[in-house]
């Protein structure tokens, strides 16, 4: 039951990564848009288990002092170091990562609701 959960969040969440590329300008997958996509979604998915926690805990007094706002930019941040993963996979500035960031966070809480 695990797997497969696993492999509908890592769908869903190559789905919000096109999804992303088509609103928001800046945001760019070449080659084959759902190979790279896949792809995408497997790295950020890996960053997102086992990078942002550390991150979240040691950004805690930042978050404190933002209000939570801080939190915004660090999944931006994570959002763009996925472009460095995979080549095929380009955010042309912060503020691409930014709208991409919160277009794949909307489409994953709405996943996190149905399933």
């Amino acid at each position: 039951m695990f797997i497969i959960k696993a492999i509908v969040r890592w769908l869903v969440l190559s789905g919000a990564v096109v999804l992303a590329e088509v609103l928001v300008p800046g945001i760019h997958l070449s080659g084959t848009v759902w190979i790279t996509a896949l792809a995408v979604g497997l790295v950020l998915g890996l960053i997102n288990a086992l990078v942002k926690p550390i991150l979240s805990i040691v950004s805690i007094p930042i978050n404190l002092i933002t209000l939570g706002l801080f939190s915004f930019i660090l999944n931006a941040l994570l959002f763009w170091a996925t472009s460095y993963f995979v080549p095929a996979f380009t955010i042309t500035g912060f503020l691409p990562a930014l709208l991409g960031s919160i277009v794949v966070s909307i489409v994953m809480w709405i996943e996190h609701l149905i399933f």
